[in-house]
């Protein structure tokens, strides 16, 4: 019997670590992905080795007790390039921070996944596209902010039934459409959509310059 128990016990240990390292290696493929898509002039992602077991010893990036990573922080870090689907397998990130940089393309729909998700700020950018209306998934969303990018298109419905949202900033972009006046929407100051002149709301009624239609 206790032959058996350590053999049953060691059987278990080497599952867990398995299960660990296929976790470790699922988030540094993804992360690598991103880093092979980025343009790094100055070299802030010189840690980010695919070889490590998980990527929690890389710079810009926090991991939890379990070494999942929970915080990916490369604002301001001159960075262009665009954005990957694979980020949507961070399954616990809480903060997606990539403001201030030079990054273009489109905002994947993969990025609804990432159910754990607090922050996500990419203003400050050249991102263009629509805003997906996947991100309506992110029941733990307060912080949204994508002002001053290239982005067109309405505000999606769906995020008006997010009840975490605090913070929403889309400024400076080119969405149309109506803003909307329900849920977390209701407490959002007008001047977070400002210069959108395709985008209209109830204060903006009545204002030749916005052309509300988005075909």
């Amino acid at each position: 019997m206790a032959m058996a128990a350590r053999f049953w016990l060691l059987s278990l240990t080497l599952s867990v670590s398995v299960v660990g390292l296929v976790r470790g290696n699922s988030e540094s493929d993804a992360l690598y992905t991103l880093r092979k898509s980025l343009s790094d002039p100055d070299n802030v992602l010189q840690s980010w080795d695919p070889t490590l077991v998980n990527p929690c010893t890389w710079f810009h990036i926090t991991c939890n007790q379990d070494n999942r990573v929970t915080r990916l922080d490369l604002g301001n870090s001159n960075l262009s390039g665009h954005l990957v689907p694979e980020l949507g397998k961070l399954e616990h990130l809480q903060y997606l921070e990539l403001y201030r940089n030079n990054i273009q393309g489109t905002i994947p729909a993969e990025l609804g996944n990432l159910k754990s998700l607090v922050s996500l700020d990419l203003y400050n950018n050249n991102i263009s596209g629509t805003i997906p209306p996947s991100l309506g998934k992110l029941k733990s969303l307060v912080f949204l902010r994508l002002n001053d990018n290239r982005l067109s298109g309405p505000i999606p419905r769906d995020l008006v039934g997010l009840a975490s949202l605090k913070v929403v900033d889309v400024s400076s972009n080119d969405l149309c459409g109506t803003i909307p006046t329900s849920g977390p929407f209701e407490h959002i100051p007008l001047s977070n959509f400002e210069n959108n002149h395709r985008l209209e709301g109830p204060e903006l009624l009545g204002l030749a310059s916005y052309d509300t239609n988005c075909s």
